[in-house]
């Protein structure tokens, strides 16, 4: 449910993506938005430059808990690229690119060159949420690089002094407020409705925008998505990474591999190493890391890690299309393909501060435990529903191996504080809006797979569903233009149309395994 995207051209590809999917996704429906109402013409030093267009930046002091005015506020930063053409514009599309924490102000430009024509007579909002980017800073003092390559207890401890530094301002990281910074922002701009587009944590986020201000929402399209009451044991997700090793081997050229054989070459290097964790050595920019690769740690490297992008350069190699080989050595005893793989994924880890991801991971998401329990009793719970997932509901893994592999649940959470804790929990079941949705998943992705996106789907009266062949984690990463012109079709008409291109898109390269 994560996104960490890799370095620069990765990053830009991604925003390229999402703007191209948002390309004419404002216009479904006409509505009397009127035009966004000017800001200070003295633009602060941080706002983009986007050729053609004129940008109005501005910041929003917010409260940083509601409830507790002592705590101070929270400035929240946004960037609207205006439409180039005369008149009012026919609407305004927000956009969140997940995370939680991901930026989305420095990538204006990127936007701007994907819409095209849509950019003449729409209106793009753009907001950081509170902690990232160009809005205020509230750190924890936990790094990227720390919380990804640490043992499984470090990463448990980095979230305990996440939240001893943070204090009372903890309560401050919510999908919840964030959601209110942003209906404050259209509130200020004089909008009176927005095409919500989110990816991977936005899937999350959107939702919770729609639940607290129904009657601002027009249209929302989600990719990569997943539901709010979704499984705390990350079922869906173990049993995904078997159903993509399956299907990259089933379409592979010249059978590269055979997915049973994959599947079973994975329970193998899963049980060993279960049974004995090996130490690989990762270099980033910033230096290098002693990883303790565990089952744990191979369960976020094959559900997380080679889930994202594929299907953008499906001829090229590819995390998910050297798995199946990687593993079958492994098994015969060369562990040097496997180690490889976990070095060049781990390149990206920086030095971010964890804040607004850990924030909103412990406040806002469902955990096996109840958080009004004291920390014995949150094991017990924990413990007690791991011994009850039943045989193979986490597939190639064992249930307590795999829940310690997402850095966003399992018991990554189970030291934060009660008394830091934002009051109100997020609802799992809100009421939301009867508004046209549509839902994309890639049929390869099993950060977020089917499963998760049909129930996302599922929580909106007027809502459609659709997998798409041969993709990953956010599918418009796919080169061809496919699923950005059904994402295009349904937010002009409220319909997907022809969606048969979805089934056609070049299976990804698969390295042969040997027999």
């Amino acid at each position: 449910m994560t996104y960490k995207p890799t370095k620069t051209v990765k990053q830009a590809g991604l925003a390229l993506a999402v703007t191209t999917l948002l390309a004419t996704g404002a216009t479904m429906l006409p509505v009397n938005t009127p035009a966004m109402a000017p800001v200070a013409a003295s633009a602060p030093a941080w706002c983009p430059a986007v050729p053609g267009h004129r940008v109005d930046c501005g910041s929003l002091d917010r409260p940083l808990v509601a409830d507790k005015t002592a705590l101070g506020k929270v400035k929240v930063s946004y960037a609207v690229v205006r439409h180039s053409g005369s008149g009012p514009a026919k609407g305004t599309v927000a956009v969140n690119t997940g995370g939680p924490g991901e930026v989305v102000i420095d990538r204006a430009p990127l936007f701007q060159h994907a819409l095209g024509d849509l950019v003449k007579d729409h209106d793009l909002l753009l907001v950081d949420p509170r902690g990232t980017g160009r809005s205020e800073r509230i750190p924890c003092g936990v790094t990227d690089a720390e919380y990804r390559f640490g043992t499984r207890a470090q990463q448990r401890a980095a979230v305990e002094r996440c939240a001893k530094n943070l204090g009372p301002k903890a309560a401050a990281y919510t999908s919840a407020a964030t959601a209110d910074d942003i209906d404050a922002v259209r509130a200020r701009l004089g909008v009176r409705q927005l095409s919500l587009y989110g990816l991977s944590y936005g899937t999350y986020l959107m939702p919770v925008y729609a639940s607290r201000h129904p009657e601002h929402v027009r249209s929302i399209v989600q990719s990569g998505a997943y539901p709010l009451n979704f499984d705390p044991l990350a079922r869906p997700q173990a049993q995904a990474v078997s159903k993509s090793l399956h299907r990259v081997c089933d379409r592979s050229l010249r059978k590269a591999c055979d997915g049973k054989q994959a599947v079973n070459d994975l329970k193998t290097v899963a049980a060993r190493l279960r049974a004995r964790p090996m130490t690989v050595p990762v270099t980033t920019e910033h230096g290098t890391y002693s990883v303790r690769f565990t089952e744990g740690k191979l369960a976020n490297l094959l559900y997380e890690a080679a889930s994202r992008e594929v299907g953008s350069a499906p001829g090229e190699p590819s995390l998910l299309g050297q798995l199946p080989a990687a593993l079958n050595k492994f098994t015969r005893g060369d562990t040097t393909p496997l180690r490889t793989l976990i070095q060049e994924d781990g390149a990206s880890g920086s030095l971010e501060d964890q804040a607004p991801y850990i924030g909103v991971v412990c406040n806002d998401y469902r955990q096996a435990w109840s958080a009004k329990a004291p920390v014995a009793e949150r094991w017990r719970q924990y413990r007690a529903a791991l011994a009850g997932a039943g045989r193979g509901e986490h597939g190639a893994f064992s249930a307590q191996g795999f829940n310690e592999g997402p850095t966003d649940g399992g018991d990554v959470c189970i030291g934060w504080p009660r008394e830091n804790t934002a009051p109100h929990p997020q609802p799992t079941h809100p009421k939301l809006p009867d508004v046209p949705v549509l839902v994309l998943s890639g049929d390869l992705d099993a950060n977020t797979p089917d499963a998760n996106g049909i129930k996302a789907a599922k929580q909106f009266r007027d809502s459609r569903f659709l997998s798409v062949r041969n993709t990953g984690h956010v599918p418009e990463w796919e080169q061809t233009g496919c699923v950005t012109g059904v994402s295009t079709r349904f937010l002009r008409t409220g319909g997907t149309g022809d969606t048969s291109c979805t089934r056609g898109l070049e299976p990804i390269t698969v390295a042969p395994v040997g027999k």
